[in-house]
């Protein structure tokens, strides 16, 4: 038995999928199945049920999740540690962010990393708030980097920036040519949404709730590109976060118009489990993070 055999092991458990082990594994489904055999004839017995739809993990199959997250544990510890003494930065980050995030800033940020720490396995998953939450909570993921609020007792939450918030229409709309918006003249408008459980949804929500306002109708999207690319063609209005809009504003695909009764502010905010204590690797990101932080301030 191996240090990889029991990564394919814990993998296939937390997954409870042997073709998702797979791809995170970058193993073939036959290449990650006859793996857990080879484990069952050492052990001998059945550590894992198949069927076609999940797996389901024995009695003793738990025994060894525990005892193999343990030791993979100590292990990256033992050669985090080695390395250290060299000022070599090694080990796996895993990290979770809500799209805005995950596609306008983080890329920046792990570049920067990424070419400073070679040695480090970097794992990102890009999703809604509620995703990225749900996989940290989960331990799918090691530290998350969302948007909006965030009311889970056992995450904790820590503000890294703020996030300014536009409420943007397309060309030749009514709105550019009203000089003061208020409640009255932000009625009965057309809304493009994102799906519940993302941070860019839960802040509209809570803006049209606020402002009582009542929509005429509204349409939902699951990507920024898509909200973007149907009020551009004029299906309604949005509010979407400046990083996401720089673009199309100066390409005056989409216009924004100005809310002068209130800045729209959001944070951007590092989540991490409750008692979590960051490896060498976590923490030179979360470094990275805050450096991106105070360039744009």
């Amino acid at each position: 038995m191996n240090v990889d055999i029991l990564k394919i092991f814990v993998t296939v458990v937390e997954q409870k999928h042997f073709s998702r082990a797979a791809e995170l594994l970058n193993l073939s489904q036959p290449g990650v199945s006859m793996h857990i055999r080879n484990l069952e004839n050492e052990f001998g017995t059945t550590l894992i049920q198949r069927s076609p739809k999940h797996v389901q993990v024995t009695e003793a199959g738990n025994i060894l999740y525990i005892h193999a997250k343990q030791m993979l544990s100590l292990y990256d510890d033992a050669k985090q540690e080695i390395n250290e003494l060299h000022n070599v930065v090694t080990g796996t980050l895993r990290i979770g962010a809500s799209f805005t995030i995950g596609e306008y800033l983080l890329p920046k940020i792990l570049a920067n990393y990424a070419n400073e720490n070679p040695h480090v396995e970097v794992h990102t998953l890009i999703s809604n708030t509620e995703e990225v939450l749900q996989s940290l909570r989960s331990n799918q993921i090691d530290i998350g980097l969302v948007e909006g609020q965030v009311v889970y007792a056992d995450v904790d939450v820590e503000a890294f920036m703020q996030d300014e918030m536009k409420l943007v229409v397309p060309p030749n709309h009514q709105l550019l040519h009203i000089k003061d918006i208020n409640e009255a003249t932000l009625q009965d408008q057309v809304w493009v949404l994102r799906e519940s459980g993302s941070g860019t949804r839960a802040y509209s929500d809570r803006f049209i709730h606020q402002h009582h306002l009542k929509m005429k109708r509204f349409f939902t999207f699951s990507s920024i590109q898509s909200v973007k690319e149907a009020v551009a063609a004029g299906l309604g209005i949005a509010i979407l976060s400046d990083w996401t809009v720089r673009k199309e504003l100066l390409a005056q695909e989409l216009f924004h118009v100005e809310v002068p009764t209130e800045k729209l502010i959001r944070p951007f905010s590092i989540v991490r489990g409750k008692y979590f204590i960051p490896s060498k690797a976590i923490q030179v990101f979360l470094n990275h993070v805050d450096s991106f932080a105070k360039k744009q301030s």
